[in-house]
């Protein structure tokens, strides 16, 4: 193994998702990755390394500045992931651009540096496209760290390769390094992706692809939000699904209000196309527009009547609220005056105050032993006062 030369990873940034003092940019994995991937990398021809995951761009930075990687291809499941990489690549290197997790990503491809993902479904799409698309010869370097990583995970990649070997730890981190890919079958993972499934208590299909919380399943969360969507406001012309995931609730206000004008938008790649999938089982592709998104950062001003919100209380592995402060900020910005936010959070969280002081009046509209359903109304600006020598106020111009 040749290591890496130094690189100055601790320069980037995870701007423009959340920063602070215990969240970082680059992580022991990274640089693991990086090292045990260097000669391969070295060696691959021009255009044959493909970067998946990668947290911030540690991982495509290193491979092109560092490795001398050419027209390196990279899939980040996060919108923030890839503006971040963008910015801490600027002045640095023009060998990276983002593609989506498929054809143009993969074809041809002799190495694949890859931070394995928590969820094994999506570990399962991510080996299966690679299979797929691949040089017959690629050679994947997985890693992780240790806390994150378990045998299941070798059970999933070991499906899809004949070879699988572990590298020595290293600040509690590790790669997993596959090759020789087996030929894909009708159970092949790749075929199997969106999965789908009938809830009969929604009247709804649910489709996900593996990266998005909860798969095709209802989580207890949005479970209970949408028992009560029934109690949002009647005249509501304009509704946003902040943070879509699957879509279930955009479908549902869509099924259950016809003349609602729906939108659904989430960061992930992956809840953008399970969100349209969904929307398209339920012949509601018409009556929903699905967009990527940061946030609310391409809404209008006051544009919305309502939003509904199941915030995420992660920041990757970190319990961190920032995630969903931002959120809660871009509602509103974007809710009119007096349209609603509709929130279901877990009720240790206490978001109520957060709620009142950004938003404007918050009820609880319903709570198990769970999770908290809470309805909060924009505030209307308070009129400003009239002037005796404001020029408007006797009529002229």
């Amino acid at each position: 193994m040749q290591r890496v030369p130094d690189i100055d990873l601790d320069r980037l940034r995870r701007w423009p998702d959340v920063e602070a003092p215990n969240l970082f940019a680059v992580d022991a994995s990274d640089r693991l990755i990086l090292d045990e991937a260097s000669d391969t990398v070295a060696s691959a021809p021009p255009g044959s390394v493909v970067v998946i995951n990668d947290h911030y761009g540690a991982l495509a930075i290193g491979a092109a500045a560092h490795l001398g990687a050419t027209a390196v291809r990279v899939f980040q499941d996060a919108l923030v992931g890839e503006a971040a990489l963008s910015a801490n690549a600027r002045g640095v290197t023009t060998e990276v651009r983002n593609l989506p997790l498929g054809r143009e990503l993969l074809l041809g491809a002799t190495v694949v540096l890859l931070q394995v993902p928590r969820s094994l479904a999506e570990l399962d799409e991510i080996a299966g496209e690679i299979v797929r698309w691949a040089d017959p010869g690629v050679v994947v370097f997985a890693g992780g760290r240790i806390k994150h990583l378990s045998l299941t995970m070798n059970a999933v990649l070991t499906k899809h390769f004949g070879r699988l070997d572990v590298s020595l730890a290293r600040q509690k981190s590790r790669v997993l390094i596959v090759r020789e890919p087996l030929a894909a079958t009708s159970e092949s993972s790749v075929l199997q992706f969106p999965v789908r499934e009938y809830h009969d208590e929604l009247g709804l299909w649910v489709c996900a692809h593996g990266a998005v919380f909860a798969g095709a399943k209802l989580d207890l969360g949005t479970r209970l939000l949408v028992s009560v969507l029934d109690g949002v406001r009647a005249d509501a012309v304009t509704a946003i699904d902040l943070g879509s995931g699957t879509g279930i609730l955009a479908a549902t206000l869509a099924r259950s209000r016809p003349t609602l004008a729906v939108i659904a938008t989430d960061q992930s790649a992956a809840a953008v196309a399970s969100s349209l999938a969904t929307m398209q089982a339920n012949g509601l592709s018409d009556r929903v527009t699905v967009v990527r998104d940061d946030g609310l950062r391409s809404q209008p001003d006051a544009s919305a009547d309502l939003i509904v919100l199941n915030p995420p209380f992660h920041v990757g592995a970190t319990v961190h609220t920032g995630l969903a402060d931002r959120l809660f900020r871009d509602a509103a910005r974007v809710l009119r005056p007096g349209g609603e936010l509709w929130t279901v959070y877990n009720s240790h969280l206490a978001y109520r105050p957060t709620l009142e002081s950004v938003i404007g009046s918050t009820r609880e509209v319903v709570r198990n032993t769970k999770f908290t359903v809470t309805s909060s109304r924009r505030r209307v600006p308070a009129a400003l006062p009239t002037s005796a020598s404001d020029p408007d106020s006797r009529g002229e111009r």
